[in-house]
């Protein structure tokens, strides 16, 4: 049926999510998806948790909150008290699956965050 973490409620309407995320975990069992976002404080945290939950109900989701990085590769982008973050994903079995966090420093994502994201999505396809 319905579990808890599949709805929101929308006045006294229940909404599901269309697509749910999960956080990429290594071998090891980290979840350094997780693990960065637990580092930021209480106020960024929420703003990241709020726009993945936008994907998560809304999918799919175009500009300002997510965009297409290319070769399957998407970005949650947020708005945060330093910066910009970014929380790269793909779709892998019907989830959503984050892979990589980081605050964006400059205009273009840096080559070695989408490697590491790409390095992670092929972990994951490759089981």
């Amino acid at each position: 049926m319905y579990s808890r973490s599949n709805l929101n409620w929308q006045g006294s309407v229940p909404v599901l999510k269309k697509v749910r995320a999960s956080f990429y975990r290594t071998v090891s069992g980290n979840e350094p998806v997780r693990e960065w976002i637990k580092s930021l404080s209480l106020e960024d945290r929420k703003i990241i948790g709020a726009d993945i939950a936008t994907v998560e109900f809304g999918w799919p989701v175009g500009m300002p909150v997510c965009r297409s990085l290319g070769k399957g590769i998407w970005e949650v982008r947020s708005n945060i008290t330093d910066g910009i973050a970014r929380v790269l994903f793909f779709f892998h079995d019907g989830r959503l699956i984050l892979l990589h966090g980081f605050v964006k420093k400059t205009q273009k994502t840096p080559d070695e965050d989408l490697k590491l994201a790409t390095k992670r999505m092929r972990e994951v396809e490759n089981g």
